[in-house]
């Protein structure tokens, strides 16, 4: 899986143009991803990542990466083995795609605000 391009409110992820907030596990993508409490990243908001058990989770804040992770997710994902790498959206991509170059696919996760 790799994300070809994103701009503000716009990301490309193998030919597939999103305009809403996604998750990518593995092969799959969930677009329209809405989290419980807006700009904050809570432990209830990544359980269709965490059921599928990666290593790693890269979380994109946004452009202006206004979203933040909550100590209690940064604990949850701890606890649960699940390394996480926090950036802005951009740089959240291009760090995606680098671990996904490795050859760990189903490893790797990202949750990726598109906007602010």
């Amino acid at each position: 899986m790799v994300i070809e391009s994103y701009s503000f409110g716009r990301m490309v992820v193998e030919g597939e143009e999103y305009r809403d907030d996604l998750i990518i596990c593995g092969r799959e993508v969930d677009s329209g991803w809405v989290r419980k409490r807006g700009h904050k990243l809570h432990p209830e908001d990544l359980t269709w990542i965490t059921g599928k058990d990666p290593d790693l989770l890269v979380v994109g804040t946004g452009s202006n990466g206004r979203m933040r992770v909550t100590d209690e997710t940064r604990t949850f994902l701890n606890d649960k083995g699940i390394d996480l790498w926090i950036g802005v959206t951009e740089e959240a991509a291009d760090y995606f795609n680098a671990r996904m170059e490795e050859g760990n696919e189903k490893g790797v996760a990202g949750a990726f605000h598109l906007t602010c």
